[in-house]
């Protein structure tokens, strides 16, 4: 096949991962739990090239040299697998603000994974697939996959992957972008999971917390119980902030805006509206609320943070390819 397209959706943790119990691998201390999202998207085109080198791209421009060699390093296992020496162009536009805290590696790798897998006729399962996606990156295993996924911790590279529970088709639930800076975050998540990890007094108790959540939350999806998914969502995303709030030395991803509108959702909430946060890492948040309340919070937050992007976004797809 001579050249192939692939487009991956990213995706918003509700039970999140914080910490590696092995970075090699990319294997997390405990499962989680995603809602793929439609709004934010990568795609990605991989064909073999006669040259020297890898060629890669990013919208359309040689990519920077810290995407450059995350994506080769990727190449370089896939090719490894397929005892192949040869180069390849790597064309990837990407539909979410990189490293601002919208898990665009996620969406980033599953693409660029999902296209070798078609490049080098792999006839990889989404299983399997979403076990080569997590050596790019962690979140990416969930982003194979659309709706309500669950990625498991595992013990070995074989027993870490993701699988959909539920295609949230008929879910009316909705999510609200808030972007408050699409810049790089100042402490990476690696960095920042290391740090927690290593020194948070309370990680002992996180894996304890996550599964206490995650059954919680799975219980939740299925009664279609959208209050109870944002509660748990939100309950768990402070709980994974608060590792970093206590890590010696202390850190936060939150600015004075993020802090800001929690208090104000609590305030919807006192009115009757649905609405939720969950943050991943960086001062953006995701609202979940519910399609009979969308149009009143996305009008209520473009009122009172002008200051900010927000972008509508309902449950999204799997990963999905075009021949080109």
């Amino acid at each position: 096949m001579n050249n192939t397209q692939t487009t991956a959706h990213t995706n918003i943790a509700l039970i999140k991962y914080w910490g590696k119990k092995d970075s090699q691998l990319r294997l997390p201390y405990n499962d989680s739990l995603s809602l793929t999202l439609d709004g934010y998207y990568t795609t990605t085109s991989t064909k073999f090239i006669d040259q020297a080198d890898d060629q890669i791209w990013l919208n359309q421009k040689p990519a920077p040299l810290a995407f450059a060699t995350r994506v080769q390093h990727f190449l370089d296992y896939v090719r490894q697998l397929n005892h192949s020496k040869q180069a390849i162009l790597v064309q990837t536009d990407n539909h979410v603000p990189t490293a601002a805290g919208l898990a665009s590696s996620a969406s980033g790798f599953a693409a660029l994974a999902g296209s070798l897998n078609y490049l080098f006729q792999m006839h990889l399962d989404l299983k399997t697939l979403s076990i080569l996606a997590r050596h790019g990156s962690g979140s990416a295993t969930r982003s194979i996959f659309g709706g309500f996924v669950r990625w498991y911790h595992g013990h070995d590279d074989q027993s870490s992957f993701a699988e959909e529970i539920d295609g949230a088709d008929q879910m009316p639930l909705r999510i609200i972008s808030v972007v408050f800076s699409d810049q790089p975050k100042k402490i990476s998540s690696t960095k920042g999971m290391q740090q927690a990890v290593s020194t948070s007094p309370f990680y002992r108790t996180w894996p304890t917390t996550v599964q206490q959540d995650l059954t919680a939350m799975l219980q939740a999806i299925k009664q279609r119980d959208l209050e109870q998914i944002g509660l748990i969502a939100q309950n768990n995303a402070l709980a994974m902030h608060a590792l970093n709030w206590t890590a010696r030395p202390a850190f936060s991803y939150f600015t004075m805006d993020t802090i800001h509108l929690l208090t104000s959702l609590n305030e919807l909430r006192q009115k009757g509206y649905l609405a939720y946060a969950t943050i991943d890492a960086g001062p953006n948040v995701k609202v979940l609320t519910s399609t009979s309340d969308a149009a009143f919070v996305q009008q209520y937050l473009y009122q009172n943070y002008p200051q900010a992007t927000t972008t509508f976004l309902k449950p999204g797809p799997g990963i999905k390819k075009t021949v080109l």
